[in-house]
């Protein structure tokens, strides 16, 4: 073990996942990093990072006061919360007219021609939806005042039923907000214990429904949230770490938990944004800064676009979708988030015969709790990881760094009574089905992603990570046609690591709706400077350097009659000319996305959005990768693993990723372990170790040379 001076000082990352916890320790001083993971407890999600955080500490001989007072956390909490729709009961009160927006939704299906495509019940059911008279007009004009007496008597009846939680969507409140602050102040005045979520303040945008759907769902997960955050602190500071928690938000940027409270729906993708903010600085230092980040995990996978080393941002985006594949199916999220796919497939994933006899994987997984059968703490079912297990991907004893042992009786058994009997086949030809269907949903899920944004996979690199991403990455890769696969080191808790990595962030949006040539500059000036103070003041609030603060400017931009818009860059001073600069970069950015622009229809614009980030500690990817003081054996030796192009069990050598060093090269098939995944090198592929001790994969088509070092 490495002794430690006293002074070192180190930044700490955690990542919640629904089957393992991941968790980070970057020494600030030597560049030093540890990493850990932990099954993740649900009942008790501060267990496994208090648990984790020891053990990293005491590898460094550290104290947890040598942790500075700023973590970095994420977690799937809100997304659970949805998915699984286990929020508290949520009220609304909106407009008078409009309590049916829930369901009435947009005029459109998501799929034309399916004429049996349904949508998720609506999170609020119509009883807790309440009518108040009230209107404001579009342009921010009040029609009719706040009925008073009438909207008192709404929140007796709110109280009356023990509703905790309430949405605020009033017509038009976008543009003024005044009848929503009058609402929640009757509410903090006649029911305090009541937690309020105005649209105004969640999702201050143009589009009723999206604006419902977005503030309905924070209020929904509104309850847990603080209580959450707390309870993690708490056990922090159990041990003697000052903590003052950050997380992870789904635009890619952290935030105190003050903040994520006020709006936690800014979380529902917390965990995969990291990753993908990983992936995207790793292509950047590598030269590779257009590429498809592939993150799974053991219960879901995420696969995110990568253009000029940034990840991409929508601001349409839904989830707990009925149809996994289909935008529109499920609750839209009208809010910045890292523009990505995922689905129900990952190390956990349970298999099984349906009815009509067809092999089917997930979406359904395992989790931590009872886990894949070959962890033996009571899982029955067969999973992606005891596939991988009887195929030889895993080791039964390097497992987690070795902390877990992993039983293969166990893996075939649950294989063979549950697929191999069913279907009449052998428990490898089983393990290999199941190995084949969730690689095919995965790389369908990642083509579809692609191919969205105008984009040809075979043009990227693909960066695979997660604790379940190495194993599979080569077959997603070569279905996709990709030729160059990256796996970084410590792999497996690539997202924590991406946590400390994240700026300090915060995204803010302004309607303003009006024709491209009749926008006035001074004003709309005006509006960016206040949004900049507000965000002074929220990343002030979370510890943020205001002086080292960087601001980006948008807009959104359509032509007239069109239902949807682009978000275009706004760079330089706001003048006259500016409504000339938007209009090309207009054109530029529909042309690349469309194949060509239409310059004789005029345009107009909906929103002013504001992002301001600001770096929240230091960090770096060279010494945090720099070469192990510790020495060992490069291969530890051979094992039979399955080769799918022949589909048969070869002989591969079992490197260890952590001793190879910088220049190293060989020629697979061969298996590389690292403490916390496995990477699986098929047979004529060449793999290299680069300088930030990544693996660089260039993957042939069938081929059967031999294992060699140089």
């Amino acid at each position: 073990m490495t002794t430690v001076a006293a002074e070192s000082r180190y930044r700490f990352s955690f990542d919640i996942g629904g089957t393992f916890t991941d968790l980070v320790l970057y020494d600030e001083s030597t560049g030093h990093m540890e990493v850990r993971k932990e099954l993740t407890n649900a009942a008790n999600p501060g267990e496994p990072i208090i648990k984790g955080l020891r053990a990293l500490l005491d590898a460094r001989k550290a104290t947890p006061a040598q942790v500075l007072d700023v973590v970095c956390g994420a977690t799937t909490l809100v997304t659970n919360l949805v998915i699984e729709r286990k929020g508290l009961p949520t009220a609304l009160v909106t407009t008078r007219g409009f309590r049916d927006i829930l369901e009435i939704r947009r005029e459109g299906r998501y799929d034309l021609y399916d004429l049996t495509a349904r949508y998720p019940a609506p999170l609020v059911p119509r009883s807790l939806r309440f009518e108040v008279d009230e209107r404001i007009a579009a342009d921010g004009t009040v029609v009719e005042a706040l009925a008073e007496d009438q909207a008192r008597r709404i929140v007796s009846s709110i109280r009356d039923l023990g509703i905790r939680s309430l949405a605020i969507c009033f017509l038009h409140s976008y543009r003024n907000d005044a009848h929503e602050r009058k609402m929640e102040a009757l509410i903090r005045d006649l029911a305090p214990d009541v937690m309020v979520s105005c649209s105004s303040e969640v999702s201050p945008e143009i589009r009723e429904f999206e604006r419902f759907s977005s503030t309905v769902l924070n209020a929904y997960v509104k309850p847990f949230i603080g209580n959450y955050f707390r309870s993690l602190e708490e056990e922090m500071k159990r041990i003697g770490l000052p903590a003052r928690l950050h997380i992870m938000q789904s635009n890619g940027g952290i935030l105190d938990t003050q903040e994520a409270e006020r709006v936690p729906i800014r979380l529902l993708e917390s965990g995969p944004a990291a990753g993908a903010i990983a992936a995207a600085k790793f292509g950047d230092l590598m030269s590779k800064p257009d590429l498809i980040s592939f993150d799974m995990g053991g219960t879901t996978a995420k696969t995110c676009l990568v253009m000029g080393a940034k990840p991409g941002i929508t601001y349409e985006f839904d989830t707990a979708r009925v149809d996994r594949f289909k935008k529109g199916s499920g609750f839209p999220v009208r809010m910045p988030i890292v523009d990505l796919i995922e689905i129900g497939a990952g190390g956990g994933s349970i298999a099984r015969v349906d009815t009509t006899g067809l092999l089917k994987v997930g979406p359904d997984s395992a989790s931590s709790n009872p886990g894949p059968a070959c962890y033996g703490i009571g899982g029955r079912e067969p999973t992606v990881t005891d596939a991988n297990l009887v195929l030889g991907y895993l080791s039964p004893h390097t497992f987690n760094a070795g902390r877990m042992q992993l039983d293969r009786k166990l893996a075939e058994r649950a294989i063979e009574e549950r697929i191999g009997r069913q279907l009449g086949i052998s428990v490898e030809e089983a393990a290999s089905g199941i190995f084949r269907i969730v690689n095919e949903n995965m790389a369908n899920a990642a083509k579809i992603h692609v191919a969205e944004k105008g984009k040809d996979p075979r043009n990227f690199s693909f960066v695979a990570f997660g604790g379940a991403g190495p194993i599979h990455a080569r077959e997603i890769a070569r279905l996709l046609g990709v030729g160059t696969l990256v796996v970084p080191l410590s792999a497996g808790v690539f997202s924590a690591l991406g946590l400390l990595l994240a700026p300090l962030s915060i995204d803010l949006t302004r309607t303003r709706f009006e024709g491209l040539e009749a926008v006035n500059w001074s004003a709309v000036k005006t509006q960016y400077d206040a949004l900049q103070e507000r965000a002074k003041e929220v990343i002030s609030a979370a510890g943020g350097d205001v002086g080292r603060i960087e601001v980006n400017r948008a807009v959104d931009v359509r032509y007239v009659g069109q239902g949807h818009e682009l978000t275009v860059r706004l760079d330089g001073n706001l003048c006259s000319n500016s409504s000339e600069r938007l209009r090309d970069r207009f054109y530029l950015d529909y042309t690349e996305l469309f194949g060509r622009a239409i310059m004789d229809v005029p345009l107009e614009v909906l929103n002013l959005r504001l992002t301001a980030s600001c770096p929240l500690g230091e960090f770096d990817l060279r010494t945090a990768t720099a070469p192990s003081r510790e020495r060992g054996a490069v291969q530890r030796g051979t094992r039979k693993i399955y080769i799918s192009e022949t589909a048969q069990f070869e002989e591969a050598p079992v490197f260890d990723h952590v001793h190879l060093p910088y220049g190293y090269e060989a020629v697979g098939p061969a298996v590389i372990e690292q403490r916390e995944s496995t990477v699986i090198v098929g047979p004529g592929d060449r793999v290299s170790v680069d300088k930030l001790r990544n693996l660089v994969i260039q993957l042939s088509g069938r081929g059967k040379e031999n294992t060699h070092a140089h």
